[in-house]
């Protein structure tokens, strides 16, 4: 389940940074009082730290992110406004929050959150009621402990053992935590109706489906309906999945859903969303209509066909070869282990997916992305970010019982823009702003900025526009957090500017 990956400029020498989770040493049976055990250094969570030549060096006993318990996602945001990211790390019998010193260390200051029990797995940092403080979305999977995950399950008259269905477990309610003004957190999921005990959540992204202003949440859930969580703008949500025609696929079934994005893959305006599932079911597509209904585009746009066989995880909307149209990326690999004794058709390690959008659906395209999409690996979490700052994305992958995977995109020479935003009365990284760019040809794209996404990973939250062939933008609008409307009128291209929230 694990492997969670983190983009993020810790010690902000403008160069990305690679955090990893890892898990911890069990036993068998695990005694159900006793807790993982993360003290050898294979199991600690690992801070690589990016230096001038483009070379990582391990910094997790300094920065002090060794962790504990079973470590599964990363969650990164400046959530205090001092100019330095900090980090979240959920897992299970342990969530971690550490606050960014600014001389290369982290305090952990967990005590700031009011829950830390149970299996969390995703997690994201957004500001759902404007106020100009981060809160914290917390993704909860199963209520789950190791006695009664001890059961056996197997294939035929259960003579192989294998991972037991999440239908034999109950599910856990998602968290939502409100910041208040001293940087402590409150448990508002019951007040926020974000509370369904029913949700058996592995990825959460965010997005202003409804252009609205306020932001809303989509969690991916493993074997039951979707949830779509609209935000009212009053302080609380309703979850209109099913009413929106996003909780279910085209033959109205749950499927198991593992990762989520959410971009304008069509340059409508309006945010889709993307979930990864498992294999047999095809990764789920849904088009948003623009009237808070979403249209299931799985088998019309190609993505049906190409995806049956596989099992997806860490996802993302992205636009590799800077064209302007945002392609899908996909860590594969299946959950069973043992998948391949049982259903030969099937395998355990798969390849990685990039499917090129090609304005009118998608194609596969993998063959002819590089060596690394030709080997099959159990992959889980990727983040996505421009490790060298060329204007190109690249892609880091967590591997079970495996090193890193890290994808350097060397494959485009269109035109580009990067943005980073920095806010003042909205929060530091201007996380939840809604990007409009409108380039020379008059296309119109929009975006999100958020760090969230893909399944337990964080992202660099700088936005990088393709522009394809077209040499100028005519214009950048960025509706911030706070409600300000700036606009940028032809700026540089080819490079990265900043732009800070003013009046």
């Amino acid at each position: 389940m694990g492997s969670g990956v983190a983009f993020f400029d810790y010690d902000n020498d403008g160069r990305l940074d690679l955090f990893f989770t890892n898990g911890a040493a069990l036993k068998d049976p695990m005694p159900r009082e006793q807790a993982p055990d993360k003290s050898a250094p294979k199991f600690w969570n690992r801070l690589y730290q990016q230096k001038t030549d483009g070379t990582f060096v391990d910094v997790t006993e300094r920065a002090g992110v060794k962790g504990n318990g079973y470590s599964m996602g990363a969650a990164t945001a400046d959530y205090d406004n001092d100019g330095y990211v900090d980090l979240f790390v959920s897992g299970y019998g342990a969530n971690q929050l550490y606050h960014n010193n600014g001389d290369g260390t982290f305090s952990d200051v967990s005590k700031k959150l009011p829950v830390n029990s149970g299996w969390s797995t995703s997690a994201g940092w957004f500001d759902y009621d404007l106020d100009g403080r981060l809160d914290l979305f917390l993704v909860r999977y199963m209520e789950w402990d190791f006695e009664s995950g001890s059961m056996f399950c197997g294939g035929p008259a259960l003579t192989l053992r294998a991972y037991c269905h999440p239908d034999n477990f109950k599910g856990a309610t998602n968290i939502l935590l409100h910041q208040k003004p001293d940087g402590s957190f409150e448990d508002v999921t019951t007040s926020a109706h974000i509370a369904d005990p029913a949700g058996k959540g592995l990825g959460v992204a965010f997005a202003d489906f409804d252009n609205d202003g306020w932001t809303d949440v989509f969690v991916a859930n493993d074997s039951v309906r979707q949830s779509l969580y609209r935000n009212k703008g009053d302080g609380s949500f309703e979850d209109i999945a099913v009413m929106s025609g996003a909780a279910y696929d085209d033959n109205g079934r749950t499927f198991a859903g593992m990762g989520v994005d959410c971009a304008d893959y069509d340059n409508d305006g309006y945010s889709d969303v993307f979930i990864t599932t498992l294999s047999n079911e095809r990764y789920a597509l849904y088009r948003n209509n623009g009237d808070l209904s979403f249209t299931y585009v799985t088998n019309t746009s190609g993505v049906g066909q190409i995806t049956l066989l596989y099992s997806g995880w860490g996802t993302r909307f992205v636009d590799v070869d800077n064209d302007g149209l945002r392609d899908l990326f996909v860590a594969q690999g299946h959950v069973l282990d043992t998948v391949e004794k049982s259903t030969a058709y099937l395998k355990y390690e798969q390849p990685l997916l990039l499917m090129r959008n090609t304005g009118k659906g998608f194609v596969n395209v993998s063959a002819t992305a590089g060596a690394p999409f030709k080997n099959p690996i159990a992959a889980r979490g990727a983040a996505f970010g421009d490790l060298n700052n060329d204007g190109q994305l690249d892609i880091v992958i967590g591997v079970l019982d495996s090193g890193p995977l890290v994808l350097r995109n060397t494959g485009t020479r269109n035109h580009w823009l990067g943005l980073s935003l920095t806010g003042s009365k909205s929060n530091r990284q201007g996380l939840g702003a809604r990007v409009t760019v409108i380039d020379n040809s008059g296309r119109k794209q929009v975006f999100d900025v958020t760090t969230a996404s893909s399944y337990i990973s964080a992202s660099d939250p700088r936005l990088l526009i393709g522009l394809g062939e077209v040499k100028g933008v005519r214009s950048v609008e960025v509706r911030w957090p706070s409600r300000r409307v700036q606009t940028l009128t032809n700026p540089p291209i080819d490079r990265y500017i900043v732009i800070k929230e003013s009046d």
